[in-house]
């Protein structure tokens, strides 16, 4: 027996049917599209803060371990506040300690793409540099930053220049990449076209090949600084007071997990302020990113 259906009875439920799955599918989307994607993460941060404070309310581990959001919250207080005489966690108000930490960010991410970049376009342009730099850039990259930092201690002492050199040689080499695959990127056909109209070699670079790597410099450059924030703690681990990593490693010292936690919530919420600001500079600079 055939179950196909042929003839006017056919294209008639066809065209019951289409309009019917097309209204279904449009409602669908446009539920979909209602909900605001900030709504989603304020449901997901008060989900995880409830979580948090079912979990210290049960006291299945000691406050020491895991302590209350309303004990962190209090760190908090004392840290931007005079308390008992003494000012803020170690003689620092918590400010003071985010700012030496996003100033030695700032800065080694600020060096990494002076020399990232430069070096990217070059292994990217030139051949006998990527067979010669290549290898050292990838070595590199694979290297966690406290494979090294003892050896920049040695070297350099325990004053800023180590953490400032340590967060460079962490930040550098995914903007040395991202530059590089940016310029292999780029068709052909607008360096054929280029040519044709004599555009010298320097200038194939400054007005095609740059431009085009741009986006994904700017992808390099937030891949690095977001790699820097995540080797601060390393590059404080030594003399790192003031700062955010120095207050969470002298913490964890003392078993001050509440004050371990709010170093760890302020480096993070700072890092995505940090990101939401370069990507909104990533746009304003390179509108055609993602556009035909």
């Amino acid at each position: 027996m055939s179950l196909v259906v042929d003839g006017p009875q056919a294209d008639d439920s066809a065209r019951e049917t289409r309009p019917a799955f097309q209204a279904r599918t449009g409602r669908r989307g446009r539920s979909r599209r209602a909900i605001p994607g900030w709504t989603v993460a304020t449901a997901t941060l008060i989900a995880f803060l409830g979580l948090w404070c079912f979990v210290a309310s049960l006291g299945i581990w000691s406050p020491v371990f895991v302590p209350s959001p309303a004990a962190v919250w209090a760190k908090f207080i004392e840290s931007v506040t005079v308390h008992d005489g003494r000012v803020g966690y170690g003689g620092t108000y918590l400010w003071e300690h985010l700012w030496a930490s996003l100033r030695r960010i700032l800065t080694g991410s600020a060096i990494a793409t002076v020399l990232g970049v430069p070096l990217g376009l070059a292994i990217g342009l030139v051949p006998v540099v990527r067979q010669a730099l290549g290898p050292a850039v990838t070595f590199l990259r694979q290297l966690p930053p406290l494979a090294y930092f003892s050896l920049v201690i040695i070297w350099f002492g325990i004053d800023e220049s180590p953490k400032i050199i340590l967060l460079t040689i962490a930040a550098m080499p995914p903007i040395v990449v991202a530059t590089a695959a940016g310029l292999e990127g780029v068709h052909a056909d607008f360096l054929n076209a280029a040519r044709s109209l004599g555009a010298s070699r320097l200038q194939l670079v400054r007005t095609i090949l740059f431009p085009a790597a741009l986006p994904d410099i700017f992808t390099g450059i937030r891949l690095g600084v977001g790699v820097a924030y995540t080797s601060v703690v390393a590059a404080e681990t030594v003399n790192g007071l003031p700062g955010i990593g120095g207050m969470i490693r002298d913490a964890q010292r003392y078993n001050q997990t509440d004050n371990v936690i709010l170093g760890i919530l302020v480096l993070g919420l700072s890092g995505l302020i940090l990101e939401y600001l370069l990507l909104r500079l990533q746009r304003h600079v390179t509108p055609w990113r993602g556009r035909a």
